[in-house]
Parts: C-alpha cells; sequence; structure tokens
C-alpha cells in the first residue's frame, strides 16, 4: 500500500471533490430526515479552494483522492474564553479507505494549520445518532458539548 499524503485542494481538485460532497450527504441523509430529495450541496468548494480563511485539504494516495476536510476560521460568541475557533467539516473519506486512519491524517493537519492561525479550539457537528462518526472524533480527541434538538411542528 502506497503512504497516504495529505496536501491542500487544488482547482483540479474541484470534480472528485464534488463527488465527496454528494457522498457526505448520502451519509448524512439516514441521519436527518429535513434535507431536501435530490442533489443539494452544502458548500461552495471552488471558493473554500481559495478563501484565506479556510484550509481545504485532501488525502491522496494510490493516485487517488481518498478524502477531505477543512478548517475555517470563524468568530466566537463574546462570552467564550476565545475570540476565534476552527469549524472543521467536510470530512469525507472514501469507503474502500475508513477505519485506516484518513480521517485523523486529515484533522492532524487541519490542527496544525489553525494552530498556525493562532487558534487553540477546534470545533465540528455531528449527528448524535451517528455513532460511528462520534467514535471516530472521540478517538480523535473531540469530545461532546452540546446537543441541538428539533420538533416537527
Amino acid at each position: 500500500m502506497q503512504a497516504i499524503i495529505i496536501r491542500k485542494a487544488t482547482g483540479a481538485d474541484l470534480p472528485v471533490l464534488l463527488d465527496f460532497e454528494q457522498g457526505v450527504i448520502a451519509a448524512e441523509r439516514p441521519f436527518d430526515p429535513t434535507l431536501k430529495e435530490g442533489v443539494i450541496h452544502y458548500y461552495n468548494i471552488a471558493a473554500m479552494i481559495t478563501a484565506p480563511h479556510i484550509e481545504l485539504l485532501v488525502a491522496e494516495a494510490e493516485g487517488q483522492l481518498i478524502g477531505s476536510g477543512y478548517a475555517r476560521i470563524d468568530n466566537a460568541k463574546p462570552y467564550l474564553i476565545f475570540n476565534q475557533y476552527a469549524y472543521l467539516g467536510f470530512m469525507y473519506v472514501t469507503p474502500s479507505w475508513r477505519g485506516k486512519g484518513v480521517n485523523k491524517l486529515i484533522i492532524n493537519g487541519l490542527k496544525t494549520w489553525a494552530q498556525s492561525q493562532g487558534i487553540a479550539e477546534m470545533r465540528l457537528e455531528v449527528y448524535a445518532t451517528n455513532e460511528a462518526a462520534v467514535k471516530a472524533y472521540e478517538k480523535a480527541g473531540f469530545q461532546p458539548l452540546l446537543v441541538e434538538m428539533r420538533l416537527p411542528i
């Protein structure tokens, strides 16, 4: 098996990243009955590639992209002990590479970038009932903080 390379995404990666986005959405549909049917988009990936406050990383192995994730610097609420934090999203690993540490490598790359930007806190959202994802993030060092709840009326 070839080594896994973590690198900054480029415009040439856009077609694969658009497929990854649909993979994220497909994985999340069973957990979220409020998502619209058909093709939807969570991200403006082309803009994310060049935005100075976003680091979009990809994982590459055997000449193919196998994963992605981004960190976006967001302003914190004024009552928190920090002014900014890194929000993580677009965490995706192709099915054949899951369970091989790819997500952790991407998170480590994003953590390094966030620290280089003077950021000391990373946050992300995960569906509470997505036990596999929750466990993966806990394994990477994340701790549960809030549970968002909903009531359809």
